[in-house]
């Protein structure tokens, strides 16, 4: 896996000082497909009226610099993965009711057989408009779905080599991490990576909405979940690096896939770091949802191609998401990081 080191300028990013006349240059460092992320400090959580409660209050965080991939994690780049060691991905093994019932709440009635196979949720456009809090009208459980087979048995990804690699669960993503020897990042890790800098910007690109302007990401434009006007051209997945990276150089931090941090989510974990300065942190021990009491999640960001600020505006820096480390959906990748050598 080892490559001859590359390093070179990317770009030359302009910070404007405040009377608009001084400019410095950020020095984008790129090795082998990843980008250096510099120590920084910033208040992490929500910064904007769309921010939830799960991202209160702000607080300051201290994270130490890294080394991150540029792009999300390609079909091409996991296939090699599998060819090499034979994995075998959640979404190709059939759920395990034993297993599954032990995180719902007591009493819960077994699912029918059939419902119990290889299979991953796949996203179908509704005819019209739905009840937004009704997931089930665009989410279908597809057999034989997997991330070779995204779209259902009669899919494929070829020619789709440099799309990001979807229905992939944590458990693939912390698999394969440990294959190449790099990890995923912390939620704080990601956040501040995201911001590229900019640490009151609400989005990657800085404070303008995803709508406006020029087009700045792979989402959902239009009226979720039944009308996509395209102006970003693609309807599902765009290839990575489709659109302009944010100033530390990075690609895709909003919209496309959602990524995996290797974070256990709490709704009020951010309660617990308020008015104290933290360096690296880490996550909670333990996951809490009140919604969802009985799972455990980790923390996904990012946003994907199906976010739209009517239900989801998952593409703000500071916006989160949480599934179950066992899941993998359509819209659901990564991207990894490593550790200052």
């Amino acid at each position: 896996m080892s490559k001859q080191i590359v390093v070179f300028i990317l770009s030359v990013i302009f910070f404007w000082g405040c009377n608009q006349s001084q400019r410095t240059q950020r020095e984008i460092i790129v090795k082998e497909g990843m980008v250096w992320i510099p120590t920084g400090v910033f208040q992490m959580g929500g910064n904007s009226e769309e921010a939830r409660k799960d991202e209160y209050p702000q607080h300051p965080v201290q994270v130490d610099g890294f080394w991150m991939d540029q792009t999300e994690v390609t079909n091409a780049e996991f296939k090699k993965f599998v060819e090499a060691t034979g994995y075998i991905t959640t979404a190709e093994i059939a759920p395990d009711w034993e297993e599954i019932k032990k995180e719902l709440p007591p009493g819960t009635p077994k699912p029918a057989d059939s419902l119990l196979q290889a299979a991953s949720l796949v996203f179908e456009a509704t005819e019209g408009p739905v009840n937004l809090n009704a997931y089930d009208s665009w989410w279908k459980w597809q057999p034989k779905t997997s991330w070779k087979q995204p779209k259902g048995p009669k899919s494929s990804i070829e020619g789709k080599e440099n799309h990001p690699v979807v229905h992939i669960s944590w458990y693939d993503a912390q698999a394969y991490a440990k294959w190449v020897g790099k990890r995923l990042p912390t939620e704080a890790e990601w956040e501040w990576a995201a911001r590229g800098g900019k640490k009151e910007g609400i989005y990657p690109w800085g404070n303008e909405q995803v709508n406006k302007g020029k087009v700045k990401t792979n989402s959902w434009e239009g009226s979720f979940p039944y009308e996509n006007n395209l102006r970003d051209l693609f309807f599902y997945t765009a290839p990575v690096a489709s659109f302009e990276p944010n100033p530390f150089g990075l690609y895709d931090m909003a919209g496309n896939v959602w990524e995996w941090c290797s974070d256990w989510y709490a709704y009020d974990y951010y309660t617990t770091l308020a008015e104290k300065k933290v360096v690296n942190p880490q996550g909670p021990d333990t996951s809490y949802d009140p919604y969802q009491p009985f799972l455990k999640q980790k923390v996904m960001r990012g946003g994907s191609f199906l976010c739209n600020d009517a239900y989801c505006s998952g593409y703000r820096v500071a916006a989160r998401m949480k599934s179950s480390p066992d899941t993998g959906l359509q819209h659901t990748g990564f991207r990894l990081v490593k550790d200052a050598e």
